[in-house]
């Protein structure tokens, strides 16, 4: 797992031991990052369940202004620090351990955000908890966009539901991203 692009180019970044944290591919978040590159230059970038932080590195690498990590699991928030600190991101970077909804509801003064990304463990039902949280915060303004990676077997029927439009959805082998943006209230 590496740094694709932007300032921190081909650093090797540390992954997390064991089956803790599932890293998003290089390729896959290649393409992910060549779909949304127009959102990331001076943004305010919110890595939700960030494991080893790499989609928020790769953030900061190519042009975002901050990005903030949110990550529960002691050992995976080691291996974000120690990965910003070895990239040079830390200056712009906060890394916070916590739950998610815990970290959202804290730092909702922030926003609004410019990207939110959010990557929990599969089919547990932890995006719709955030999604539903997201549709009346703060860090959601008119034109954030929420990027899940969720599992091929979640239903999209279900993150509509939770006030956000599907605007561009990618399907991997086992998981897919799913690119939101606020709905329009008439």
């Amino acid at each position: 797992m590496r740094v694709i692009a932007g300032k921190a180019r081909r650093i090797q970044l540390k992954s997390l031991e064991g089956d803790k944290t599932r890293p998003t591919l290089d390729r896959y978040k290649e393409t992910l990052f060549n779909t949304i590159q127009t959102y990331i230059p001076d943004s305010y970038f919110i890595d939700v369940f960030a494991g080893t932080g790499s989609i928020g590195i790769e953030a900061l690498s190519r042009g975002a202004a901050k990005a903030v990590f949110i990550e529960n699991n002691k050992k995976a928030v080691a291996v974000i620090n120690e990965n910003l600190e070895k990239t040079r991101l830390a200056e712009n970077a906060e890394v916070i351990a916590s739950d998610a909804i815990s970290a959202l509801m804290r730092i909702e003064h922030t926003g609004p955000a410019d990207v939110i990304f959010i990557d929990p463990p599969y089919n547990r039902g932890y995006e719709i908890q955030v999604l539903k949280l997201l549709g009346n915060s703060k860090l959601v303004g008119e034109d954030t966009l929420i990027i899940a990676e969720i599992s091929n077997e979640t239903e999209l029927d279900e993150l509509t539901e939770t006030g956000f439009e599907i605007v561009k959805t990618k399907d991997y082998r086992t998981n897919r991203h799913v690119l939101m943006i606020p709905s329009k209230k008439s």
